[in-house]
């Protein structure tokens, strides 16, 4: 009897930020892939996510909010997103159930009407919360996307893990057959230094939220792994944008970056089975944001 054929696709994960994209990826593959906070626009580059099952090998791309924006860096994770759409297989569309759909949001269904057909599956997040307008959101994808098939979309919880099995079942089914592009023992292909400057960035804007979140990126300036020992050392620099931001950071008598550090650790060696040694430092990297240099840095690796 002749086996059945695996598939496998890439898919997209595209949204306003805060619709809760990070969070699902990080659901469905069952690790922490992307990082998660409460300030919009957390991620910052395309992120992969690797699912392997029987029916085959789903690649999630978690892809940065969009929003509205003229900024440069704004502008920048747009592209970002947008290019990942393009080039993907399949498109999953993520909804905020407890927010109006607005002009943001007509602004990426309009950017999806191609892919509508054939390429686009809708998860309409966050129903578990209490007031939420299903049927606002449903009748607002009619009138946009008026060729997306009705039972291409699922009302999910992403935070909850409720409606994530009979979602992942359509994307299997809309995927093609083919070879997997990883390995089975992989879950993403984030390289170390990344998903450690990362893991520092999330614990970092989720404590200065109020102050800097977005005026800060993390680079790891060195890093040393013992092999006998297997120990990896690491330095790394909170870059901020202004010398004033410098002591936000390290806060009073250094409690802050002694909290971020401790934190950031605690999440590292939950992902790695290596010991870990983080030297966390804080320095100014004026007006970074307008730096396209450091800007393709930070977003295209």
């Amino acid at each position: 009897m002749q086996s059945e054929k695996k598939k496998a696709a890439f898919v997209a994960v595209v949204g306003r930020p805060s619709a809760g994209k990070s969070t699902l990826v990080n659901q469905i593959c069952g690790e922490k892939v992307s990082i998660v906070s409460a300030v919009p626009q957390t991620t910052r580059n395309a992120i992969r996510g690797i699912v392997n099952r029987e029916q085959g090998q789903l690649v999630f791309i978690d892809t940065p909010g969009r929003h509205k924006s003229e900024k440069k860096f704004n502008k920048k994770l747009a592209d970002i997103s947008g290019r990942a759409a393009g080039e993907s297989d399949i498109i999953l569309y993520v909804l905020d159930a407890s927010r109006p759909p607005g002009p943001e949001e007509e602004e990426i269904a309009a950017l999806l009407v191609p892919f509508a057909v054939d390429r686009l599956v809708v998860a309409v997040n966050k129903t578990d919360l209490s007031g939420v307008d299903c049927d606002a959101v449903y009748a607002f994808l009619e009138q946009t996307l008026p060729a997306l098939e009705k039972n291409r979309c699922y009302a999910i919880s992403a935070k909850n893990n409720t409606g994530i099995e009979p979602l992942l079942a359509a994307l299997y089914d809309m995927a093609e057959e083919g070879e997997p592009f990883y390995g089975e023992e992989y879950y993403t292909d984030q390289e170390v230094d990344f998903r450690i400057a990362e893991i520092i960035r999330e614990q970092a804007i989720n404590r200065l939220r109020q102050e800097i979140p977005h005026a800060l990126y993390v680079e790891i300036a060195d890093a040393e792994f013992n092999e006998a020992e297997q120990k990896l050392w690491v330095r790394a620099f909170i870059v901020v944008e202004r010398e004033s931001q410098k002591g936000m950071v390290v806060g009073k008598g250094g409690v802050m970056i002694k909290a971020i550090r401790l934190a950031a650790l605690k999440e590292l060696r939950a992902i790695f089975d290596w010991k870990i040694d983080l030297d966390l430092r804080v320095k100014t990297g004026k007006d970074w944001r307008h730096n396209d240099s450091i800007l393709k840095r930070i977003t295209e690796r």
